[in-house]
C-alpha cells in the first residue's frame, strides 16, 4: 500500500471512529441497552466487515435501524434474548450470502434507492436535534446559543477547509479544533461524557444465558428474521451507494457473509447487532477512506477508546459531532432527485417521495418493500398498456392477428379483448413473432382463446412462437400447433 493511501485510510478511520461513538451510544440507549454493548458491537462488526467484507471503504456498526427492531424484545424478555437474536440473525445473514442472494438488490429500482438515501439523510438530521435537549426540554438561552454557534463553526470548518487544503480530513480538523476551543476557553457545553461513560474492559465470550429450546426459538425467530432483513437491506443499498461514489464494484454476497459472521461474533461477545451505516460510510469516503484499513482503524480505535482513552474522548463536545453529522446529512441527501421532479415520470416521483416518507416514519424494510411494490405495479401497468395487435384479412379469406408486446398476468384481459371469435372467419392465424409469454397467466390466456374459437366452430393457428414460449406451453400441456 502506498504511503499516501495508507495515511489517507488511517486519518479517515480516525475521523469515522469519532462519528461512530455518539451514534452507537445513542442507538444502544434507544434499545434500552448498556452503551458499552453498542460500542462492543461497533468494534467487532466494523473491524470484521472491513477485514473480510466485499466492500472496502464501507463502514458497519451498531445501526439505529436494527436498534429500533429489537426494542420490544429487550423490554419484554431481556438482554440475553437479544444476544441470542443477534446470533440467529447473523446466521440468517450468512445463509443469505452463501445462497448468493445478494444479487436480489438489483431488483431495487433507482427511485427506491433515491428514496432510501433521502429518508436516511432526514433521519440522520432529525437524530441530531435530540442533542439540543436537556432531558425532555429543549435548550434555551446561553446553552442553546453556545450549542448552535459551535455546531455552525464545525460545519463551516468542514465546508471551508477543503478549499484551502486536502491534506487532512475536514471533519477530523473540525472535531479536534472545536474540542480544543471548548477545552481552552472552558466553554460550558455538553460533551460525549454527558451521554454515557464509555470506560470498560475487553469484551468477553459468553453464550446467551437462556433455555435453548423451541419456545426460545419461537420468541427470537421473528425478531431475528426482521433484524436480518433490515440489516441486509441497509447494507446492500449502502454498498450500491458506495459503488457509485467510488466508481468501483463491491461483492454483495461476500459482504452478506462477513456481516452475518460479524453479528454472530458480536452476539457471542455481548455486543449489539449491526449493519452498514450510511452516515459513517459517507464520512469515511469523504475523508479519503477507500481501503480496508480505514474500517479496521475505525473499529480498533473504538476498542482503544473504551480501554484507555475514555477520559479524553468523553471531553469531545457533542456540538462538534452534531455539526459533522449535519454535514453528512446534507451530503447524503440526493439533491438531484429534487431537480428531476419535472423531468421524470410522475410514478417515479411518487416512489421517491413514498420511500422517503415511509423510511422516516416507519422503518427501512417497510419503505423499500413498499417502493418495490409500487414500482413493480407501475411497471406491470405500463407493460400491459403496450400490448397491441395488427389485423389483416388474407387473400384466402382467413384473418391474421400479429401481436406485439408482453403477455403476462396484467395483460391477459387486453389480449383476449383483441380477438372477436364470433365474427372472425373460420380460419384465424395468430403470429407471435413479437409476443413474449412470461407466466402461467399467459399460457392460460392462450388456452382460453383456443377454447373460444373452438366453441365458435373455428380454428386458431399459432405461429412463430419462441423456443422459450414453446417450452412453457409444452410443460403446461397446451397445444401450440
Amino acid at each position: 500500500m502506498k504511503p499516501i493511501r495508507l495515511r489517507a485510510d488511517v486519518l479517515a478511520g480516525l475521523t469515522t471512529s469519532f462519528a461512530l461513538l455518539p451514534e452507537c451510544i445513542a442507538f444502544a440507549l434507544v434499545a434500552h441497552l448498556n452503551p458499552l454493548m453498542g460500542l462492543y458491537g461497533a468494534f467487532i462488526i466494523c473491524t470484521l466487515t472491513a477485514l473480510f467484507g466485499g466492500r472496502p471503504g464501507m463502514v458497519s456498526g451498531a445501526a439505529g435501524s436494527m436498534a429500533v427492531v429489537i426494542v420490544a424484545l429487550v423490554v419484554q424478555h431481556g438482554v440475553q434474548y437479544l444476544l441470542a437474536t443477534v446470533l440467529l440473525g447473523g446466521l440468517i445473514m450468512v445463509a443469505f450470502g452463501l445462497l448468493r442472494l445478494g444479487k436480489l438488490v438489483r431488483m431495487v429500482p433507482h427511485p427506491v434507492m433515491l428514496g432510501f438515501v433521502n429518508g436516511l439523510a432526514i433521519i440522520i438530521a432529525l437524530a441530531q436535534l435530540e442533542h439540543f435537549k436537556s432531558g425532555e426540554h429543549w435548550l434555551s438561552g446561553t446553552p442553546l446559543y453556545l450549542m448552535t454557534g459551535l455546531v455552525l463553526l464545525t460545519m463551516a470548518i468542514v465546508y471551508v477547509l477543503p478549499r484551502l487544503t486536502r491534506a487532512v480530513p475536514p471533519a477530523l480538523v473540525a472535531i479536534l479544533g472545536v474540542g480544543l476551543l471548548v477545552y481552552l476557553f472552558d466553554l460550558p457545553t455538553r460533551t460525549l461524557g454527558d451521554m454515557a461513560h464509555i470506560a470498560g474492559g475487553l469484551p468477553t465470550f459468553a453464550l446467551p444465558d437462556i433455555p435453548w429450546n423451541l419456545e426460545t426459538l419461537r420468541i427470537i425467530a421473528p425478531y431475528a428474521i426482521l433484524m436480518a432483513l433490515v440489516g441486509l437491506l441497509e447494507t446492500l443499498l449502502t454498498l450500491n451507494l458506495t459503488d457509485e461514489i467510488t466508481e468501483t464494484r463491491g461483492y454483495p454476497d461476500r459482504e452478506c457473509v462477513a456481516l452475518g459472521a460479524a453479528n454472530m461474533v458480536s452476539g457471542a461477545f455481548g455486543g449489539m447487532g449491526g449493519c452498514a451505516m450510511i452516515g459513517q460510510t459517507v464520512i469515511n469516503l469523504s475523508s479519503g477512506g477507500r481501503g480496508r484499513l480505514s474500517g479496521v482503524v475505525a473499529g480498533v480505535l473504538i476498542l482503544l477508546f473504551i480501554l484507555f482513552l475514555s477520559p479524553l474522548i468523553e471531553r469531545i463536545p457533542l456540538a462538534a459531532l452534531v455539526g459533522v453529522m449535519f454535514v453528512v446529512s446534507q451530503q447524503t441527501f440526493a439533491w438531484a432527485s429534487l431537480r428531476v421532479i419535472n423531468k421524470v415520470p410522475l410514478n417515479d416521483v411518487l416512489v421517491i417521495v413514498a420511500v422517503t416518507t415511509i423510511t422516516v416514519f416507519t422503518d427501512l424494510a417497510t419503505a423499500v418493500l413498499c417502493g418495490i411494490i409500487i414500482a413493480a405495479l407501475n411497471f406491470a401497468w405500463q407493460q400491459a398498456r403496450e400490448l397491441y395487435a395488427d389485423e389483416h384479412l388474407e387473400a384466402d379469406g382467413s384473418k391474421l392477428y400479429r401481436l406485439h408486446g408482453t403477455l403476462f398476468f396484467a395483460s391477459t384481459t387486453p389480449f383476449l379483448n383483441r380477438f372477436d371469435p364470433a365474427n372472425d372467419p373460420a380460419k384465424v392465424t395468430l403470429d407471435c413473432r413479437h409476443l413474449s409469454f412470461v407466466d402461467y397467466s399467459a399460457i392460460a390466456a392462450l388456452k382460453t382463446l383456443r377454447e373460444r374459437y373452438a366453441k365458435a366452430g373455428k380454428h386458431l393457428q399459432v405461429f412463430h412462437l419462441s423456443e422459450r414460449c414453446k417450452k412453457l406451453l409444452k410443460r403446461a400441456g397446451v397445444d401450440h400447433d
